[in-house]
């Protein structure tokens, strides 16, 4: 369903890959249709479209990161670019890696730790907040399905606005076609 309206042609394996990978975690967390589509849709924009983990700046070299990233080394890796120390100590405690991601920044890039990062960073709001709150996919993705205005909004969860528009035309898509292949995800 996502060949022609996200993808030009079939995907390819790395992207099934990354995408069963993500799937597999949505369901064990027990996301609903809009959550998965919205998780889907951030990780195909921050990972340019590859759905698997990818650093921040794709190609850069380390010593351009060194020199353009205030935050280095703890620069965007994986679906959601996480960035900061302090996101990588949370992600550490709560994946119980017991310190193992402060020691190899880079497992942040390994699918399935890269997967749980985003569900439970999504789902628990790690990333951003205001003062109404953190920003959680419960928040501001309420219903099993959702709309282009509340995806638009979604995008406060990990990088205020920036690119929320397109970000929720491809929710929209990824809804869609999750719905056409039957996904079982539910609260």
């Amino acid at each position: 369903s996502v060949r022609g309206s996200l993808f030009s042609g079939r995907p390819a394996s790395t992207q099934v890959s990354g995408m069963e990978a993500k799937i597999k975690a949505f369901i064990e967390e027990g996301f609903p249709l809009s959550w998965a589509a919205y998780a889907l849709a951030t990780s195909y924009h921050e990972t340019a479209k590859r759905m698997v983990p990818v650093r921040e700046g794709l190609s850069a070299s380390d010593a351009w990161r060194r020199k353009n990233l205030r935050y280095y080394p703890y620069y965007g890796r994986g679906d959601v670019q996480l960035t900061w120390k302090e996101n990588y100590e949370k992600a550490d405690k709560k994946l119980n890696l017991n310190g193992k991601l402060i020691e190899d920044l880079d497992l942040a890039l390994d699918p399935d730790i890269s997967a749980k990062i985003m569900v439970l960073g999504m789902k628990e709001g790690w990333f951003s907040g205001d003062s109404q709150g953190r920003h959680t996919l419960a928040r501001h993705l309420p219903n099993e399905e959702e709309t282009v205005g509340r995806f638009t909004s979604a995008r406060r969860i990990i990088n205020l606005m920036d690119k929320a528009m397109l970000i929720a035309t491809y929710a929209v898509k990824f809804q869609e076609a999750l719905k056409k292949a039957g996904y079982p995800g539910g609260k």
